[in-house]
């Protein structure tokens, strides 16, 4: 076979399973931090650091194997680290505890710390009773570690001695919290918590509390979001500043204007203010912690912004947030949005400190790395997070064009379209690609996965169908009691968008997608007859049994997606593929992980039976130790072949 480099197909091991996910950057005292889940190493997490503004130094590994930095908290985790002075803590996903490295003991830059430098702070629970931890922050004014304990079905801020010991209660949360962050001072804490059946991205409430100096919350109260009277708004990332006139000043993303923007609290008045008013989104579905889009570095306010399914890196520059008082409020200030010019649209994990910035950055030619930003003279320098270079020449590179198409009901409705490297052409086989979530989105940074299949001369549309974050609470909202309708109506429009173009043929339309998109793939195999073939990653086939067996983070959300569970069985029956199989008369792959508690395995096991006896041609691929997403190189690369020649196969491509 031709090398990528010599106009080659695009091998599976080149494009998935070699390239470390980057996650959780942070610059701290000078320091770079930052996670690298490795696929080689089955998907183990590891944390390292550099000195910040020196890319070409080599990087400390801080936890070497067998250390695994993963959170089981609501599932998907996130939140695995926190730093503070010389203290490291994180949760091992090897007995789900509390761990505390010791940086004064790391004497030399080029070695991993020795065991000694571990100490365990949290001891395994006594009894039958799990117990998760995520989302810290250090407290050094209390010497403590406070995050969220996720135990007997309810979740709660704790406190952990940075000495160790058994995590106490500070707040006990109604059902869901977590997002704490502590003032400057010390002296107050503000967090999010949210209730089912709403999802954090639904219905949220921002709370905030006085620490006392015992270290103790006082007066804990509500005071944005639905407990504190609005019940149709969702926040994100509540983030401390220090105003110029030295008071602290608490910020967060409120969506309650129809995108999620920012927003402040004036002290005098209790009110909300708008720091900027954007038909733009400085938030995300909180599937997970730690999730930054917004940094306060000292003296400047940094944040992330999405704009018709991009990013952009920029700064805010901020009105008069001086001192405040009753007589006069400082509502009426200003703040200006500043777009930096930087050669990349999607962005992750925004960091600053004195005048640097990181984020995870990726851009259509380019692949993910730790973007670092030097404010003052503007210079950057993006570390890829593969130190081999892309196995593709940048001419060779399918790059991403805008894809506007009537949806469902005829709403606008937007896609990423990525032609065959040889050029869009009529008969042209084309992939449709429904992302996860359903709220994900579909973003433009290079993916070695895509272009996997553009090197074989298919396109790809990469469908941000009704439901999908990036476009405001409204395309959103979509969705709403439509899963199963308007994302599968949206994404075969997508499909005859691009067939109508003279870009693909008609009889060689692919479908596939993973969890959410696995529910959206085999629904448009059901209902639709635009596709021919579709492949299923640990995808939903009867909503029945996932209303009644998935997690408890998304046990109330079908109510939202489909309808109150038990009332609208009729729907959920209506929807649910397995109970319309004898519909898909297309061949069908499946994969999934059998540890997977999102999705169970037996959803997989029932939809490939039902289509197996009525004779349509079925493979089915089972993962033993993968659970709800696939981690090992090896898994990754053998899903991707598998795919590729199973279509190819089914639709008679050379």
């Amino acid at each position: 076979m031709q090398s990528e480099a010599a106009g080659g197909p695009l091998s599976a091991q080149a494009a998935v399973g070699t390239i470390p996910a980057l996650k959780e950057p942070l610059l701290q005292d000078g320091q770079l931090y930052w996670l690298e889940q490795r696929p080689q190493e089955g998907g183990r997490t590891t944390l390292l650091r550099r000195a910040a503004g020196e890319p070409q130094s080599p990087a400390q590994e801080l936890t070497p194997a067998p250390w695994n930095l993963r959170s089981r908290v609501h599932e998907y985790g996130g939140g695995v680290w926190a730093i503070g002075g010389e203290h490291l803590v994180f949760v091992h996903d090897g007995d789900r505890c509390l761990w505390h490295l010791d940086l004064t003991q790391l004497t030399d830059a080029a070695q991993a710390p020795g065991e000694a430098a571990f100490r365990r702070l949290t001891p395994p629970p006594a009894g039958a009773q799990p117990r998760g931890f995520a989302d810290g922050l250090i407290d050094l004014h209390q010497q403590r570690w406070i995050g969220v304990m996720e135990q007997q079905g309810r979740d709660a801020l704790v406190a952990v001695p940075l000495a160790g010991g058994e995590p106490s209660v500070l707040h006990g949360c109604a059902d869901f919290g977590g997002y704490g962050t502590l003032s400057p001072s010390g002296r107050q804490l503000a967090w999010l918590e949210w209730q089912q059946p709403a999802m954090p991205w639904e219905r949220t409430t921002l709370w905030l509390a006085s620490v006392d100096s015992d270290g103790q919350l006082q007066l804990p109260r509500a005071i944005a979001g639905e407990q504190a009277g609005s019940t149709d708004e969702s926040l994100f990332q509540p983030l401390w500043i220090e105003a110029p006139g030295g008071e602290e000043r608490l910020l967060v993303a409120s969506d309650a204007s129809g995108f999620w923007n920012l927003q402040w609290l004036d002290p005098a008045s209790q009110a909300w203010r708008p720091l900027l008013t954007m038909e733009a989104e400085f938030g995300l579905p909180q599937w997970v912690y730690g999730m930054l889009t917004t940094a306060w570095d000292g003296k400047q306010l940094l944040a992330l912004c999405c704009q018709a399914g991009a990013w952009t890196l920029g700064r805010i520059e901020i009105g008069a947030l001086g001192k405040a008082n009753a007589a006069q409020p400082t509502h009426t200030s200003r703040s200006i949005w500043q777009p930096l010019d930087l050669p990349f649209n999607d962005l992750a994990g925004l960091s600053a400190e004195a005048g640097r910035v990181v984020a995870v950055a990726s851009g259509p030619s380019c692949g993910p790395g730790l973007l670092e930003l030097e404010l003052a003279s503007g210079g950057w320098h993006h570390s890829p997070a593969s130190a081999a270079p892309c196995p593709l020449p940048q001419a060779r590179i399918s790059q991403p064009e805008a894809l506007w198409f009537e949806g469902h009901g005829g709403a606008p409705t937007h896609a990423w379209y990525y032609p065959p490297a040889a050029g869009a052409h009529r008969d042209a086989p084309l992939l449709v690609k429904s992302h996860s979530g359903p709220t994900s989105m579909a973003r433009t940074g290079l993916s070695l996965a895509i272009q996997y299949w553009t090197s074989r001369g298919w396109g790809v549309v990469d469908v941000n169908y009704g439901g999908s974050t990036g476009f405001g609470r409204a395309y959103r909202q979509r969705l709403e009691g439509q899963w199963g309708v308007v994302d599968v109506a949206d994404c075969a429009a997508a499909a005859q968008a691009v067939v109508a173009a003279g870009k693909a043929d008609p009889a060689r339309i692919a479908i596939e997608g993973g969890s959410a998109g696995g529910f959206t793939t085999l629904a448009a195999l059901c209902f639709t007859t635009v596709f021919k073939v579709g492949a299923s990653r640990y995808g939903v086939a009867d909503l029945t049994a996932l209303a009644r067996e998935t997690h408890r983070f998304e046990a109330g959300y079908l109510d939202s997606l489909v309808g109150p569970w038990p009332d609208a069985k009729a729907i959920y029956e209506n929807r649910s593929p397995l109970l319309h199989a004898d519909r898909i008369r297309c061949p069908v792959i499946f994969f999934q992980g059998l540890d997977d508690k999102v999705v169970p395995p037996g959803q997989t096991e029932r939809m490939a039976s039902a289509l197996q006896a009525n004779g349509v041609p079925v493979e089915v691929h089972r993962f033993a130790g993968e659970g709800h997403g696939f981690r090992s190189s090896a898994v990754q690369s053998q899903v991707l072949e598998a795919t590729e020649a199973f279509f190819r196969r089914h639709l008679a491509l050379p």
